[in-house]
């Protein structure tokens, strides 16, 4: 193939220049995650380590110069699978958003109705009976007193752990 032919193939030094900056971006992005979340990312240790070394750096030029070694390394990975775990701990996914919705309507249903506890403990048996009760009590008396709705927030809370459970094994 002529030399002509090969250039043009190849991107130019501008384009190049615009996906690295991206990877930087996105980086930085997945830098600003929390610890937790940072460890469970399918990335390399030595990007996984940059990752959390990020936040700890507070000065400026310090951190533009590990942003960029952040994107270095990232030239060595898929970045398509860390947009979207980025989007999904952000909660800009479509699924996350879909969960969410999924976990306030369970929450709604079980201050309207005590049927639906039911239907929750039948649909997840390992559930923590005495622990929901108490606070889908305490969630509809401060609802009646029309206060804060710390206890609401707590039932959401214990839904959200509830539905990201593993399922027990079936056939043990």
């Amino acid at each position: 193939m002529p030399a002509d032919q090969e250039t043009a193939a190849a991107p130019s030094k501008s384009q190049r220049k615009r996906e690295m900056l991206e990877l930087q971006q996105l980086g930085e992005q997945l830098a600003r995650l929390p610890r937790a979340r940072i460890d469970v990312l399918d990335v390399p240790d030595s990007l996984r380590q940059a990752l959390r070394e990020h936040a700890a750096l507070r000065s400026f030029e310090a951190r533009r110069r590990h942003a960029q070694y952040i994107g270095k390394l990232m030239r060595q990975t898929d970045a398509q699978p860390l947009r979207e775990a980025l989007l999904e701990a952000t909660g800009d996914s479509r699924a996350a958003v879909a969960r969410m919705h999924l976990l306030e309507d369970w929450r709604e249903r079980l201050l309207q109705s005590d049927d639906a506890l039911a239907v929750l403990l039948r649909d997840h048996p390992g559930a923590p009976i005495q622990e929901l009760r108490q606070c889908i009590r305490a969630a509809r008396a401060e609802r009646a007193a029309a206060r804060a709705p710390r206890h609401a927030r707590a039932l959401y809370r214990h839904l959200k752990d509830l539905f990201d459970a593993p399922d027990p094994d079936p056939l043990a």
